[in-house]
């Protein structure tokens, strides 16, 4: 919700996570999913998560590409929230092609300079697609600020689950290690010479790591 194609809501509090995740709830209940594998990337992959830990029944397994369970203080969260309360606030007065700009220009896409220029042209027009009021109101709803912390909840999914982060990504190698370490049924692949968006910058090598995964975890 509030990225792409999907509904953007006024209403911050719609973009909620347990909101959002009562969608997919309700999405695998038209579909008649009893049970699948969930994947997810970034904040998805922070979404996914608060699934996996809420309903473990309804998966089989966890694939978190370059994600994290939130931060762990309550201190830490009141401080990301006003941060992102700013953006969120600034998206909205300035508009999309400004928020695009400082977007790319993050240390976090370093890595995506080694992309196609055909790849990273279609990745900007994709950008450029999104609403204000959606990647505002995803912000308040949704963002690491406003989710509330999983790392206790880690040590009690038993759910299979796989992180991926690329090497060059070292904040989120070093937040997947610690992920890993208490996780019962986790374990962490690091995928060479890519950044935060393994799928998109290493796609073969994502590729192999999610069926290998899949294949051989029961």
């Amino acid at each position: 919700m509030g990225h792409g194609r999907s509904d953007s809501p006024q209403n911050p509090n719609r973009y909620a996570m347990p909101q959002i995740a009562a969608d997919i709830i309700a999405l695998l209940d038209g579909w008649q999913i009893d049970r699948t594998a969930l994947l997810g990337y970034s904040m998805g992959g922070r979404l996914a998560l608060y699934l996996a830990c809420h309903y473990p029944n309804l998966f089989t397994h966890l694939i978190l590409e370059s994600s994290s369970p939130g931060l762990a203080t309550e201190a830490e969260r009141v401080v990301r929230q006003q941060r992102d309360e700013a953006l969120a606030d600034w998206i909205e007065d300035k508009g999309i092609e400004p928020f695009v700009a400082r977007w790319e220009a993050l240390p976090l896409w370093d890595s995506q300079k080694q992309l196609p220029d055909a790849v990273r042209q279609q990745l900007h027009q994709q950008r450029l697609q999104n609403k204000p009021i959606g990647l505002a109101n995803s912000l308040r709803g949704m963002g690491t600020g406003a989710q509330p912390s999983l790392w206790n909840q880690l040590p009690r999914l038993q759910l299979p689950t796989l992180l991926l982060a690329g090497e060059r990504d070292s904040k989120f190698v070093a937040i997947n290690q610690q992920m890993a370490a208490k996780l019962p049924n986790g374990r962490l692949q690091i995928i060479p010479n890519a950044g935060h968006t393994v799928h998109l910058e290493r796609p073969k090598q994502f590729q192999a790591a999610v069926n290998q995964f899949l294949n051989t975890v029961a």
